[in-house]
C-alpha cells in the first residue's frame, strides 16, 4: 500500500495543514497515483492557477515487485519552473526533470514541488508499507 497526503502551501499559509487531501493505492503491479492540475487524471489535484505544476506533474507507479517508483514527468516546457525534492529519513535529494527514483519500502518521507518564482509549494507526504 502507498499512502499519500498533499498540502498546497503559499507564503501566507506556511505551516498550515488546512486543505490536506489524501490518496492511497494497493501495492499491485501497474497501480498508479498522479499529482497535478488535471483532475481528470490526477488523484491529488493542485490549484488550477498554480502553473508551476504541470497538468500531470508527479507519477507514482507500482512495479512488478510491488515497489513504488516516483517520476517527475516532463511537461510542455523544455525547462521546469519548479524544483522537486525528495526527503526520506535522513536522506534528501533533488529530483531531476524527467527522472525516476524508487521509494523506500516500509518508509515514509516527503516530496516538495517548489515554485521558483514565488513562495508556494506542493508538499506530498508518503508512506510505503513494507
Amino acid at each position: 500500500m502507498l499512502e499519500l497526503t498533499m498540502a498546497t502551501v503559499s507564503g501566507e499559509d506556511a505551516g498550515a495543514t488546512a486543505g490536506m487531501t489524501m490518496a492511497e493505492a494497493p501495492s499491485e503491479p501497474g497501480a498508479v497515483l498522479r499529482v497535478g492540475r488535471d483532475a481528470s487524471v490526477c488523484r491529488l489535484v493542485t490549484p488550477e492557477d498554480w502553473l508551476f505544476v504541470s497538468r500531470v506533474h508527479l507519477e507514482f507507479v507500482c512495479g512488478p515487485d510491488g515497489g513504488w517508483h516516483l517520476t517527475w514527468l516532463r511537461g510542455s516546457q523544455p525547462d521546469p519552473v519548479a524544483e522537486v525534492r525528495l526527503t526520506a529519513g535522513e536522506y534528501a535529494q533533488p529530483l531531476g526533470y524527467g527522472a525516476t527514483v524508487a521509494l523506500p519500502r516500509g518508509g515514509s518521507g516527503e516530496i516538495v514541488v517548489q515554485d521558483r518564482t514565488a513562495p508556494r509549494s506542493v508538499n506530498v507526504g508518503f508512506y510505503h508499507e513494507a
